[in-house]
């Protein structure tokens, strides 16, 4: 029996690796013999390098940076096999994961970090990158990342207006003078299945910063200081870019790269399903796993879970999805093609203790779903 295995991460927990990993250990108990195809995905967020290194046969190499906070880790960027593309996750420079709880407040946390990635890039002798924008800790329009690039993000004063969402609303002036010489010969690819505009009630402050820490009373002042933010970009770039699809993604990143990296915003899940030839894979299957985190009415719109059923529904080919969670009608899930839909848990438990022991529970549920299949064959 041929299996693919194609799920997303389970978010602060295991990465999508880690879940497939769990996954085929559930399968090879009850079914030793089987043929098992992993290929982790990702749609831009944590685990993209990974998931694209593993699938080219490409090499992951390490690079300084700063974590949302602007204090220096260990970071790394992915070379695809073609040995000519670089894959970069902003979740591993300013992602939320990085950050204590306590930590997170998008007044203050900044995209520093993701700039300093694209210049060890560049710098490397790169010219094509991939840059998966979700997971992030920020909410400040791409503005630390362009700081990191050699823009001059000035004030009134022609002082540099800072760090953090807090500090859009100083920007007076827009200095393109000391920009990294190479930025101009870099094509950049956003992996991003985020379509949010960049303003408004379905923008990324009021849809996104509290995920990021951010307290009711100062989504406002986030918003208008992205909103001026937004104006100075479209002075300077002739162009508005608030309302082009994506732009509100990571924080408002999306706009950012747009405005200053004159990148081109694709969807995260088709870009790695093209690289990792997931469809010639399922194509040929018996059988197809996937999973993410929670499985929810928002599963439908164009996350991992549902781009996989997609696929398999083309072919015929049946689909379990598992969660950490389920939540809601699953009927738009199973119209979009996944046969069963399970949650991991084995007994009512707290979200920490599910998190604790996802891998375990990942392969205890499926090992329960194969021994009903072995036990349907045998009969």
């Amino acid at each position: 029996m041929r299996i693919v295995i194609a799920p997303d991460s389970f978010k602060e927990c295991l990465s999508a690796s880690q879940v497939a990993s769990a996954i085929s250990e559930g399968i090879l108990r009850i079914f030793p013999e089987a043929e098992i195809i992993c290929i982790p995905m990702a749609d831009g967020g944590e685990g993209t390098v990974e998931s694209l290194v593993a699938a080219t046969r490409g090499k992951i190499i390490p690079a300084s940076s700063l974590d949302a906070l602007n204090r220096p880790i260990q970071s790394f960027y992915g070379v695809l096999g073609d040995g000519k593309t670089v894959v970069i996750e902003m979740a591993a420079a300013s992602g939320i994961e990085l950050l204590l709880a306590e930590e997170r407040n998008p007044m203050i946390t900044s995209t520093f970090g993701t700039g300093l990635l694209i210049k060890a890039a560049m710098e490397a002798g790169y010219a094509q990158i991939i840059l998966g924008i979700g997971g992030s800790a920020t909410n400040d329009g791409g503005a630390g990342m362009a700081q990191a690039l050699g823009f001059g993000l000035l004030d009134i004063n022609g002082q540099s207006i800072g760090s953090g969402g807090s500090s859009l609303g100083k920007l007076h002036i827009i200095n393109s003078s000391n920009v990294h010489p190479l930025l101009r010969n870099v094509k950049i690819s956003v992996a991003s299945d985020v379509r949010n505009p960049l303003l408004g009630a379905s923008g990324a402050t009021y849809v996104y910063s509290p995920q990021k820490g951010a307290a009711p009373e100062i989504l406002e002042n986030l918003e208008t200081n992205m909103a001026h933010f937004a104006k100075l970009l479209k002075i300077e770039f002739g162009e508005d870019f608030a309302n082009f699809p994506g732009a509100g993604a990571a924080g408002g990143l999306g706009a950012g790269l747009m405005a200053f990296c004159e990148a081109e915003i694709v969807s995260g899940f088709e870009l790695i399903s093209q690289l990792t030839h997931l469809e010639e894979h399922i194509s040929v299957a018996r059988l197809v796993f996937t999973g993410e985190g929670k499985i929810d009415s928002q599963t439908a719109n164009g996350k991992t879970v549902s781009g996989v059923a997609k696929i398999a529904q083309k072919h015929g080919i049946p689909v379990i999805a598992l969660a950490g969670m389920i939540s809601g009608d699953m009927t738009e899930i199973h119209d979009l093609g996944v046969t069963s839909v399970f949650s991991i848990a084995d007994r009512p438990m707290s979200l920490e203790e599910s998190k604790e022991r996802a891998a375990e529970l990942l392969a205890s549920r499926t090992e329960q779903i194969m021994r009903l299949i072995i036990d349907y064959k045998s009969k």
